[in-house]
């Protein structure tokens, strides 16, 4: 079985995709890395290109799907297949690059969890009997990461380069994915992504928000499933 690489959204560790690592394991090897160890996305992706295996799948969600479009820009030939969660290919608009200074500066003062709870996680998610729980663990993963990752991985994704031609450029088999109530990567952005990219194809998780690798996990991993298989 081919390898599977998955990289995580910010401030967020392998418990990202704890039900998919279960479900998916048996036989296959799976690698998580770190969205750590450098303040762009080049430097991110070249630390994930530095440990995967020489050949693999590539799954990202949200940050991590545009670190994983970073790593197919660089080095094609070693990725085997593709697929885009909950993410956005798109260079940083104007409105959110003005925001990341003013969290950085608070961060620094010590609000990390300030800063978590209050701006970020709570819009992420749809409402469904899992969300309280789900946001208890997006803070014990931003607690664990802590202040200096928050900085980097905000800077990266600040000056991250617009990549839809990393898209039109892709030959490998290709899926988006996103939750149907995802308001900070929406519906049409993935479809955007699914016209962009040759053969891709497009699967919307319903009762889920930007995390549906925990909100709908038995959903998510069966389309995951359904993409390691594909020819």
């Amino acid at each position: 079985m081919i390898p599977l690489v998955l990289l995580p959204g910010m401030m967020c560790d392998h418990r990202l995709f704890t039900p998919q690592i279960d479900a998916l394991g048996g036989g296959r090897a799976i690698h998580l890395a770190p969205m750590s160890g450098g303040d762009s996305t080049a430097a991110l992706a070249e630390g994930v290109l530095a440990h995967a295996p020489p050949r693999f799948a590539l799954a990202g969600l949200s940050m991590g799907g545009i670190v994983a479009m970073e790593v197919s820009a660089r080095a094609p030939e070693r990725v085997d297949r593709l697929a885009l969660l909950d993410t956005n290919p798109l260079a940083e608009s104007p409105g959110m690059a003005a925001r990341r200074g003013p969290q950085i500066d608070s961060v620094l003062r010590g609000n990390l969890r300030e800063v978590m709870r209050d701006e970020m996680k709570p819009n992420y998610l749809a409402e469904t009997p899992r969300k309280d729980g789900i946001l208890d663990l997006c803070m014990v993963m931003a607690m664990a990461l802590g202040p200096e990752v928050f900085v980097a991985q905000s800077k990266a994704l600040r000056a991250r380069p617009d990549r839809r031609d990393t898209l039109r450029s892709l030959n490998c088999p290709a899926l988006v994915l996103c939750g149907r109530h995802d308001r900070l990567c929406p519906l049409e952005r993935h479809e955007m992504m699914r016209d962009l990219i040759p053969g891709a194809r497009l699967e919307v998780i319903e009762d889920a928000g930007h995390m549906p690798t925990l909100e709908q996990p038995e959903r998510t991993t069966a389309a995951l499933g359904r993409w390691l298989k594909e020819e």
